[in-house]
């Protein structure tokens, strides 16, 4: 049996976490529990944000509006890569309304693990995963049901 290594953790640069954020982004649209992913996605961005290193664009309409209802995201520019986030009320009055998503335009494909993409964003952020989110409930044995003669009782 060969020794798994882990590769080594990537340097914190704008362009290394832009595409960290654009691969945990991408796997926690499919992922069965994406709590932790889009909550490391998010203090990502708000660090960079506060660092510089990212800037509000403007605001789209969103894709996917909750309840039937209009609602706008927050286009974050970091790197060359494009990423939406939901707006606080600051960002509704001070940001320009950039209309409908270009669907036209795509973020750089790029090539990242998503174990060294969370090691990253994790280090960077600070934000460790909470083990037991991962772990599944324990499931009840099941019993079998027990049948009585017609007039017997059950206790």
């Amino acid at each position: 049996m060969r020794k798994q290594e882990r590769s080594p953790i990537l340097e914190p640069s704008v362009d290394n976490l832009a595409r960290a954020i654009f691969i945990v982004n991408k796997h926690a649209k499919a992922a069965p529990e994406p709590k932790f992913l889009y909550l490391l996605k998010r203090k990502a961005l708000e660090k960079l944000l506060k660092e510089g290193k990212a800037k509000k664009v403007g605001l789209h309409f969103s894709r996917n509006p909750r309840k039937s209802q209009q609602q706008s995201d927050v286009l974050v520019s970091a790197g060359d890569y494009y990423f939406h986030m939901p707006p606080s009320k600051e960002d509704i009055e001070q940001l320009p309304h950039l209309g409908k998503l270009n669907e036209t335009y795509r973020n750089p494909r790029t090539q990242l693990s998503l174990s060294l993409a969370k090691d990253l964003l994790q280090q960077y952020v600070g934000l460790n995963e909470n083990p037991q989110s991962t772990v599944k409930p324990i499931q009840k044995n099941y019993q079998k049901p027990v049948f009585k003669r017609l007039g017997q009782s059950y206790f």
